[in-house]
């Protein structure tokens, strides 16, 4: 004899048959809520989807759009303009003052710093930073010579400089050093009270050793803009991997 109840559950909807009904006369609902939710995702986790577009995305896509240029041999129009102003202002004392600016930005200055930067964090006990910092400081040197290897771009020759380089231009090694720490340095002391005062010193010093390499007729705008935007890529992306989920420093203070 036939199940009056097995009629009536063949007759029925199933469960995931409503909800797809539900989702169509309700369009709006659902698309609410997927709003809603991306919304939540968004106030949680600002401040590393803002540092993604900063020192991720933007760097990239101006990295991409140099290193293009440079790879198809074709000349930046505002390169050699730059170079040409910044040589009328050559005289003694800026001569000296960029380039003592300059050996600070890199073998003198930036290099021994990062070195005294990973022992202290690891006498202080801060491992995950001290691993961050040496990652960081140490891939964006190895990054810098194999990039250079292989975009092989030669150096300005408008003028004699006053301290010339013999190796490739592209990108800036200084402007990736110097760049690179300053990363390190901020990502590091943003949950501290003396985060601003980072910020200011490191990009101000970053820039001034940017233009020193400008004023010295060694690397075009272009190897600076590059070794910029590659240091960020470099440095924000090692932060992410070893910082993934947690803050350096512990608890914020504001």
């Amino acid at each position: 004899m036939p199940d009056p109840h097995a009629r009536e559950d063949a007759l029925s909807p199933r469960p995931d048959a409503q909800a797809s009904d539900e989702g169509l006369r309700h369009p709006w609902r659902t698309l609410g809520g997927a709003t809603a939710a991306l919304l939540r995702f968004v106030r949680r986790h600002w401040r590393r989807l803002a540092l993604a577009f900063v020192g991720l995305l933007l760097p990239l896509w101006g990295f991409a759009e140099i290193a293009d240029e440079i790879h198809e041999h074709e000349a930046v129009h505002f390169d050699e303009p730059i170079l040409q102003a910044l040589q009328q202002l050559h005289g003694p004392a800026l001569d000296r003052f960029f380039v003592v600016l300059s050996q600070l930005g890199y073998l003198y200055g930036v290099v021994p710093f990062d070195v005294a930067l990973v022992v202290f964090l690891n006498l202080r006990g801060r491992l995950r930073e001290a691993i961050f910092a040496g990652i960081a400081l140490a891939g964006s040197g190895l990054l810098n010579v194999g990039t250079k290897l292989l975009f092989a771009r030669e150096r300005p020759e408008l003028w004699q400089s006053i301290a010339p380089e013999h190796n490739y231009s592209f990108p800036s090694g200084h402007a990736m050093g110097s760049m690179t720490l300053a990363w390190v340095l901020m990502l590091l002391a943003w949950p501290t009270r003396a985060r601003w005062w980072v910020v200011a010193g490191g990009l101000s010093f970053t820039l001034l050793v940017g233009v020193s390499r400008l004023y010295l007729g060694v690397h075009f705008p272009t190897d600076i803009l590059a070794g910029w935007a590659a240091a960020s890529l470099w440095a924000v992306s090692a932060y992410l991997v070893v910082f993934h989920g947690t803050r350096p420093w512990g608890r914020e203070r504001r």
